[in-house]
């Protein structure tokens, strides 16, 4: 699902403005859906502008199934140049988990393969949020 954005015309230069796209979007979501893991795709130009804003899963309380095919399907298909991965943690807990980690070096090794830079994995919580890049975890 394509999400709309209001202002994308904004190089993305720190996490803060994935968080604050995903602040957005969170406050249209509705408490039970709010308790979901939501995992979400920013496709980015070769200017690091978001062209699109893609929710590629939703899950149960503690984990959401995310797959490349299904993370890279838009993003060749839109001839994407890099992407920022970001989903959140409804335990409101910033750190990622062991499999957040090992779906993240997945998602690292396919889009090296198919030429799609991951720039970045956001860990969103209403309190805050954790980047992968800004800690060393990509």
């Amino acid at each position: 699902m394509i999400i709309k954005l209001n202002d994308a015309k904004q190089p993305v230069s720190d996490p803060r403005h994935i968080y604050e796209m995903l602040k957005g979007f969170f406050k249209t979501v509705d408490a039970v859906d709010r308790d979901k893991e939501h995992f979400f795709v920013f496709h980015l130009d070769v200017r690091n502008k978001v062209k699109i804003m893609e929710l590629v899963s939703v899950g149960t309380l503690n984990m959401s199934l995310v797959h490349p095919r299904e993370v890279f399907t838009r993003a060749i298909g839109r001839r994407t140049a890099s992407i920022i991965l970001a989903h959140n943690h409804p335990s409101e807990e910033l750190e990622p988990s062991r499999e957040d980690l090992i779906v993240t070096r997945r998602l690292l090794d396919a889009g090296k393969l198919l030429s799609i830079e991951v720039l970045d994995h956001v860990i969103y919580t209403s309190k805050g949020f954790h980047s992968f890049k800004e800690h060393g975890d990509l």
